[in-house]
């Protein structure tokens, strides 16, 4: 099969280093473009970018040229990991000139027209895209965006109890890693020997996003789910992988036994597809009482997979459960490259 070219914009940031590393090879994608900012534009990629992760910068990567974020590239898929505010001109340009854009930023999450996906939670949400193309003018371009990382890794603990008991009542209280806020992010001298009680925006977005995400398609809208969340979000001197203390008011009651067999069961359609980067079991359910932890469960399937434990009995809502999944590759990029993939075995692309 011939590899579809694609693109990453904001490429020598750290989800943008995510997103070669996990595509350096994919079987169905094919790095022909890196872009960046204008100081980095024209420099060979290896000589623009401060290499963050442990694995190498790939080769043929690293001889590359770094090019402005703006069309036209030399490819048809463009991933995005560009800041909100940069992305809001940026990414309708590119579907406007014919690109498809998987996105990891914010600044489209909640349009009505714009999928916010999880294609284990909501794939029929790309069902907007035939009236997005249409309202926008957009001919052969379109733009899907992934939701916030610590969103995903609830949602994810999220969806199997919503459709096998219902879910009236959520609070959750993320304890998230460093990378999250990119690089440089937080200062050493402000999270080490402390928690950090504010991260600007995180809260509201664990509010609203997980009702889009489990929200109905009708017609060319997405009717919001009507589940109350209650979000405190922290800052936290791990480098990789949010963890997430959940408590949740079922809508019938469940024993302990039932809620471990329902999360350890659930599948997708990335899963029944066998898309490249889909984890075979997208939810672990590991059994000691100190797990998960985000040092020994992040890297579960590549990163792939959310691990969920500690389920035990809420004296407020009904249960209790810890939440740990890797932010900048389920969170972030692995999470658009699996938005891709979809659009691809769908049609899309």
């Amino acid at each position: 099969m011939k590899k579809i070219p694609v693109g990453i914009l904001a490429a020598t940031g750290i989800v943008g280093q995510r997103f070669i590393q996990l595509l350096a090879d994919h079987p169905w994608f094919e790095i022909t473009a890196v872009a960046a900012s204008e100081r980095s534009a024209g420099k060979r990629y290896a000589d623009a970018v401060h290499w963050l992760l442990p694995t190498p910068i790939p080769e043929r990567v690293a001889d590359m040229t770094v090019v402005e974020s703006r069309p036209p590239l030399d490819c048809a898929l463009v991933f995005s990991a560009l800041p909100s505010d940069v992305a809001r001109e940026v990414e309708p340009a590119f579907a406007a000139a014919g690109y498809v854009v998987s996105s990891n930023a914010s600044a489209y999450r909640q349009e009505p027209d714009v999928p916010l996906l999880i294609p284990e939670v909501n794939p029929d949400h790309l069902g907007l895209l035939p009236s997005q193309q249409k309202s926008r003018g957009w001919d052969h371009g379109c733009l899907v965006t992934n939701p916030n990382c610590s969103t995903i890794t609830l949602v994810m603990a999220l969806k199997p109890l919503v459709d096998a008991f219902g879910v009236e009542q959520v609070i959750v209280t993320t304890m998230q890693a460093t990378s999250g806020a990119g690089y440089p992010g937080v200062p050493s001298l402000d999270v080490i020997d402390n928690v950090l009680p504010h991260t600007d925006g995180e809260e509201p977005k664990m509010e609203w996003e997980p009702l889009k995400l489990l929200g109905s398609l009708n017609g060319v809208e997405i009717t919001l789910a009507d589940l109350p969340i209650s979000a405190h979000c922290h800052r936290v001197a791990v480098w990789d992988g949010h963890t997430e203390a959940v408590s949740v008011k079922l809508g019938r009651r469940a024993t302990a036994d039932e809620l471990r067999q329902v999360l350890h069961d659930f599948r997708g359609l990335p899963q029944e597809l066998g898309l490249p980067s889909a984890p075979e079991r997208p939810l672990s359910v590991p059994a000691a009482e100190n797990r998960p932890q985000p040092r020994l469960d992040r890297d579960a399937a590549g990163g792939m997979a959310t691990a969920v434990g500690r389920i035990r009995p809420c004296p407020i809502l009904d249960w209790k459960l810890l939440v740990v999944g890797h932010n900048t590759v389920r969170g972030a990029a692995g999470a658009a490259i699996l938005n891709a993939e979809l659009m691809k075995a769908q049609g899309y692309l």
